[in-house]
């Protein structure tokens, strides 16, 4: 089987497509005016064909994993048709969604039975009232139950995405602690990073991973051995609980070493790297079956621009103005 390199000799096991960029909430640190379409419609974004296109080009070329995200995936009405067709490549092993929860208690065991495998869900805080203050959204409890129907439904982990903030949540490490140790959650704190429209909420709230990661060395919690389709995060496991906790800092030395995923857009074009890049137009390639060698090469060919690293650390971002663009 083919498999996608780069010329830094790093492989390319796990693509994140985005399927909209619609989003229901109102997070604070991501759309805290909401949702503006931007000349997009609901029409703009990938149709269901494309995404079956898009997705057997990248299983043929060595992909193992897919994560679908947004946006707000689960907002998609033909979305357990999407993880279907996904799923139809069997070389992708796992199928994973990135959501902020607020359709699951209804809907997990349709996603489930459509073929998704895991799941994260969007919580950054353990305590309902600031919960709503960060979304604009007062669901902090569907979005827990959402995560216990996650477990009635079969799955046997479900991750737990936190934007670590200054001030907000950064001192709750053993409020987290407390809540996962009898529960098989991997909660992973995702350092804030600065984007195009985030520059002042960057400067006041962003906080380093590594006082995290010191507090957990001191408690006696364990680096794990990460595998190749894995994303960013470093995962830490203690003996006496029952869930992980993740560590994503993309401002750490070296962080850009270990990549091995790319990025398509909702509207159909290829991120080699999550900032910094305008991307590389793939629609006009998956209008029909006939075009899928023409599609592998492009994106084979695409390869050959991805850069070395990422410049966060000069205040580069790119094309992405706001965490939305990331998708967990």
């Amino acid at each position: 089987m083919l498999q996608l390199t780069d010329a830094f000799a790093r492989k390319f096991y796990y693509l994140r497509l985005s399927i909209t960029d619609v989003c229901n909430f109102r997070c604070t640190y991501c759309l805290p005016d909401g949702y503006k379409p931007h000349g997009h419609s609901n029409k703009s974004f990938l149709s269901l064909d494309e995404i079956r296109r898009v997705s057997r080009a990248f299983a043929n070329l060595g992909t193992e994993k897919v994560r679908l995200t947004g946006g707000e995936p689960s907002l998609r009405r033909d979305f357990c048709d999407i993880i279907a067709a996904v799923r139809e490549n069997p070389s992708i092993k796992t199928l994973a969604v990135t959501t902020n929860g607020y359709r699951m208690a209804r809907d997990i065991s349709k996603w489930r039975d459509a073929g998704l495998t895991n799941i994260n869900v969007s919580v950054d805080s353990l305590d309902a009232r600031q919960f709503h203050a960060i979304t604009g959204q007062d669901k902090f409890r569907d979005v827990m139950a959402g995560i216990d129907a996650a477990f009635d439904a079969g799955f046997s982990k479900v991750k737990v995405n936190t934007v670590l903030m200054r001030d907000v949540n950064h001192s709750s490490l053993n409020t987290f602690l407390d809540w996962i140790k009898t529960r098989p959650v991997q909660l992973r704190f995702i350092e804030l990073m600065e984007t195009g429209d985030g520059g002042d909420l960057f400067r006041k709230h962003h906080v380093s991973g590594e006082v995290l990661r010191e507090q957990l060395v001191r408690q006696g919690w364990q680096l794990q051995i990460r595998s190749r389709s894995d994303g960013p995060a470093q995962v830490f496991s203690h003996p006496d609980y029952l869930g992980e906790i993740g560590l994503i800092m993309p401002y750490e030395k070296d962080f850009c070493v270990s990549c091995n995923r790319l990025r398509v857009s909702a509207i159909g074009n290829l991120h080699l790297c999550l900032f910094g890049e305008q991307g590389i137009p793939l629609r006009d390639l998956l209008a029909d079956d006939l075009q899928q060698d023409d599609l592998m090469d492009r994106i084979q060919g695409g390869l050959s621009r991805k850069k070395q690293t990422h410049f966060l650390h000069e205040g580069n971002t790119g094309i992405t103005q706001n965490l939305s663009f990331i998708g967990g």
